[in-house]
């Protein structure tokens, strides 16, 4: 096979080639893809695509005698893990370059950046069945991967980089997870570093992964991902038992997970005329087994494939497998004539002429802080929409104005040039009359921050705006806004309808967002304006 063919059809498997050169290729993957994470999960899916090998990979797992302990006392702090048992393993540098890339691929996907998932690479030869996964307290002592000598949990939070990387995740425990061997032997403090005794070389030929997590699920995604790879590098893989009290379960399972496909449907969404055969055909090529089942297609997905959730997923595998370039295009069988729509054209074209007028477009997120409304004096406690049980109290509320964020930009960049001419149209967020009832409508928010910024500056952009763009005029009636200073705020009219608010952000608002320079700033209701 050569290599143009190769470069050829890569790109047709959703991967993006970045550079060719005479000794490699770069390409980057989809993150709903961490099998595409080293080159043994690209040449798997590439084998299939080119004919070489079709239907789902084989993966056989024998029966190992390690065995994981977990204590109880875990449970409130990474209550899971699996592990997985690599013999006869050869690495070279480019395979353990692979193999570690690929561990922080899911650390930063799956791992959500190790809270849900932290990964541990052993040289199993120096450990000491069975082993114990359980806490430890802050004065615990053990020598890190990368040190020399032992130092306490606490010493390695605040004085390692990994330690002051990652101690987020543990802050809220006063005891930490351990995973030793039956002679005490520190195999990793997960989520954050390794012990020194386990380290992974070139010369490590059989080799242990732990999985920690705070989900089952993501702990057993992440090692069959793994336990593919390794597998596909020459390993052989073995079983860990893993024992929660009395209740035990053994890891990994690569057992393939069915789904079934309605045919009409991939027939619809592609557009081509199917039959069973063809789609099993198809998916084959795409690694997966399946087999017709009355006007249904039963699919065996390999274990490694957790993106895919639903039925849309098998049908993209088929055009996939169908081949992407072979799907002729043809002209809907329609009379109607498409348009774009009025209000983004009016959207667009004002985003054009402030562009034109010397601003820069920012995007913004539509959830909020209520501190950030607090500090902007945005009185619209009524209208806010709260989010249940946020993540972060950065994503609290829906915001019903746009400046506000647009200040937070502004603060961010104090140390940039000036002037600074800011804009944004994106939607807000507002309630009805009924409570439950929520009203989106397009703002346009500017700010502009120089040492002379004035109302005067702020209202001869928005008359330029409104007439590059919608062929309007406006004119401004003196209203009091807390945002703003007394007596340097006013209300856009336009046709006797009020549609915004324009003036200079007040001292105590400035000195909120820590700008020390004026800024006059303007937010207009297009959506009310447009209709």
């Amino acid at each position: 096979m050569s290599n143009e063919i190769i470069l050829e059809r890569l790109p047709y498997l959703g991967l993006d080639l970045e550079e060719i050169a005479e000794e490699y290729v770069r390409v980057e993957y989809n993150p709903n893809r961490p099998d595409f994470s080293t080159d043994y999960g690209i040449a798997r899916a590439l084998n299939g695509l080119l004919g070489l090998e079709t239907g789902a990979p084989k993966y056989r797992v024998r029966k190992g005698s390690l065995k994981i302990l977990v204590d109880s006392s875990v449970r409130s702090v990474r209550p899971y893990i699996g592990g997985v048992v690599v013999r006869h393993i050869k690495f070279d540098d480019e395979t353990l370059r692979q193999i570690i890339s690929m561990q922080e691929d899911l650390h930063n996907g799956i791992g959500r950046k190790r809270r849900k998932v932290a990964i541990g690479l052993h040289n199993f030869d120096v450990v000491r069945p069975p082993i114990k996964y359980g806490t430890a307290g802050g004065e615990f002592r053990f020598i890190p991967l990368g040190d020399n000598s032992a130092i306490s949990i606490k010493e390695i939070l605040r004085n390692t980089e990994q330690g002051r990387h990652y101690s987020a995740l543990l802050s809220q425990f006063n005891r930490y997870p351990i995973l030793t061997d039956s002679m005490g032997n520190v195999l990793s403090f997960p989520p954050i570093i390794n012990g020194e005794l386990t380290r992974v070389t070139n010369s490590t030929i059989n080799l242990f992964v732990d999985v920690t997590g705070t989900e089952m699920k993501a702990v057993e995604d992440s090692l069959s991902i793994l336990s593919a790879a390794f597998q596909d590098a020459g390993g052989h893989l073995e079983s860990v038992e893993v024992l929660y009290g009395k209740k035990r379960m053994r890891t990994p399972d690569l057992n393939p997970i069915g789904i079934s496909l309605d045919l009409g449907y991939a027939r619809k969404l592609l557009g081509l005329d199917l039959t069973s055969r063809n789609a099993v055909q198809c998916l084959a090529r795409s690694r997966i087994t399946a087999r017709p089942l009355k006007d249904k297609i039963h699919a065996l997905l390999p274990r490694y494939r957790i993106d895919i959730l639903h039925e849309v997923d098998l049908v993209e595998d088929i055009a996939i497998g169908f081949g992407l370039d072979k799907i002729q295009p043809t002209i809907p069988r329609s009379n109607l004539i498409g348009s774009f729509d009025k209000q983004l054209t009016h959207l667009a074209l004002m985003r054009e002429t402030l562009t034109s007028l010397g601003f820069t477009e920012v995007m913004n997120f539509s959830l909020v802080s209520k501190q950030l409304l607090r500090d902007s004096k945005t009185q619209d406690e009524e209208v806010r929409l709260s989010v249940d049980n946020p993540k972060t109290t950065e994503h609290e509320v829906l915001r019903p104005r746009i400046l506000p964020s647009l200040l937070a930009v502004l603060s961010r960049n104090i140390h940039e040039e000036y002037p600074q001419r800011v804009f944004e149209i994106a939607k807000v967020f507002l309630r009805d009359e009924s409570p439950v009832v929520v009203s989106e409508s397009f703002h346009l928010g500017f700010s502009i921050a120089h040492g002379q910024a004035n109302y005067s500056e702020a209202k001869s952009y928005l008359a330029s705006a409104l007439s590059g763009a919608l062929g309007i005029e406006c004119k401004t009636l003196p209203k009091d806004d807390p945002m703003f200073i007394e007596g340097r705020g006013a209300e856009i009219r336009v046709r006797e309808q009020a549609v915004g608010v324009l003036g200079e952000i007040s001292p105590s608002v400035l000195q909120s967002f820590a700008l020390r320079t004026p800024v006059s700033a303007c937010e207009l209701d297009l959506t009310k304006l447009l209709r």
